[in-house]
């Protein structure tokens, strides 16, 4: 007989109104500066604006009474400094108090005055939402924080990043609730080379990167950094060629992101879920769609049943096209509520009319190399990893 728990189908969900205040500049790949002839944009590619819009529309959607809200509070600086040197925490927290603000720390990532109060409560949000799973308050959780987290290392923020939102939460579950072993997936189109950094000598937490291979940063994000030390072999990086779209993905997932997490048997799954590996995004070159969001979104819940008794927390991270985000995120709370938005994706035939759901003898390359550096050569799986092909396209 199935148990309450079993029975039960609770998500929580996190917005705080500060997150769409966080002010990203007028600039584009650079501050805006007219002796260079950079005009100033109304938006930064790192607007608030499509977490905003995604907020908006699971607001008037059919999930909204399928999910349960929960409440951010900024994280402390001794949970930061857990991950973080406290110059680089200092640094972030002085520039915020300046009149017009500071950068992350590549020169192109510009915060304004109060940003790094807002970055806590990003990682205050991510904290709470595991909090929540791991109480047993919701079975699993998306926390639709801002700004984004992946690309802060343990010295220094870069690519929109203050604070690591992810490992925030990975290390509350290791330090405050017990935790031995958690696995953090992140599958934005850029490299997640802070939480790799940050984990690089540890073998509590299982970081994998699915991603555009070097898109960005351009120097990172290679199959052959496996990790150091006690965390040699806990680092996956699956770096895809562009043009990569659902299948791809998929495969990869199923194949090789999955048997990974079985190896490893975490308690705790943490999902930085970007959206800017999406047709239409303009800083990614992928092809995926609301349907492969939703497949992939699919996978991990059913392996997270499999392996840490659902405990699944979804947080956001990149995602710059502000038509199309608001529907990728609402097909992976689809998937996590198992209910249906009421909404379909007005996007799909124009997207979906412009990829082919096949693999290409590259991407085929691409998929072996990351699975033979983390499972080895001779593997039996390694050949049945995708179909047999000829010259071309599968």
């Amino acid at each position: 007989m199935a148990t309450e728990k079993q029975k039960r189908n609770t998500v929580g969900y996190l917005w705080d109104t500060l997150y769409g205040w966080h002010d990203t500049g007028t600039g584009g790949n650079a501050p805006a500066n007219p002796a260079q002839g950079l005009q100033p944009v109304n938006r930064h590619f790192s607007s608030p604006e499509p977490k905003r819009r995604l907020h908006e529309l699971v607001q008037v959607s059919q999930l909204r009474t399928h999910l349960t809200n929960l409440s951010a509070k900024p994280a402390t600086k001794t949970q930061l400094e857990r991950i973080h040197s406290t110059q680089h925490i200092n640094s972030m927290l002085q520039q915020s108090q300046l009149p017009k603000g500071g950068d992350c720390g590549d020169g192109g990532s510009p915060f304004g005055q109060g940003g790094a109060d807002i970055a806590m409560l990003s990682a205050g949000g991510a904290i709470e939402m595991t909090r929540a799973v791991l109480d047993d308050v919701v079975d699993r959780g998306y926390a639709l924080i801002n700004p984004p987290g992946h690309h802060a290392e343990r010295n220094r923020g870069l690519g929109f990043c203050l604070f690591n939102n992810a490992s925030a939460a990975a290390s509350f579950a290791l330090e405050e609730r017990g935790l031995e072993r958690v696995a953090i997936v992140d599958w934005d189109v850029h490299h997640g080379n802070g939480t790799q950094d940050i984990w690089w000598e540890d073998d509590r937490v299982l970081t994998v990167s699915i991603h555009q291979d070097r898109n960005f940063p351009v120097d990172s994000g290679f199959v052959e950094e496996r990790g150091t030390g006690k965390g040699k072999g806990f680092n996956l990086n699956i770096p895809l060629p562009p043009g990569s779209g659902d299948l791809v993905y998929e495969t990869a997932l199923t194949e090789i992101v999955v048997p990974a997490l079985k190896d490893f048997k975490p308690e705790l799954i943490i999902l930085s879920t970007g959206y800017d590996a999406a047709m239409m995004d303009p800083l990614g070159r992928m092809m995926v769609t609301t349907s492969g969001y939703f497949n992939m979104t699919q996978t991990l819940r059913a392996a997270a049943d499999t392996l840490s008794e659902g405990k699944l927390v979804v947080v956001q991270e990149g995602g710059y096209c502000q038509y199309y985000v608001p529907f990728c995120g609402l097909a992976v709370l689809e998937s996590l509520t198992g209910e249906n938005s009421g909404f379909k994706d007005e996007y799909a035939e124009i997207v979906e009319g412009q990829i082919r759901n096949t693999f290409t003898h590259e991407q085929i390359d691409y998929l072996k190399k990351a699975y033979t550096s983390h499972f080895g050569e001779g593997s039996p799986a390694l050949e049945s990893l995708v179909p047999s092909t000829n010259d071309g396209a599968v």
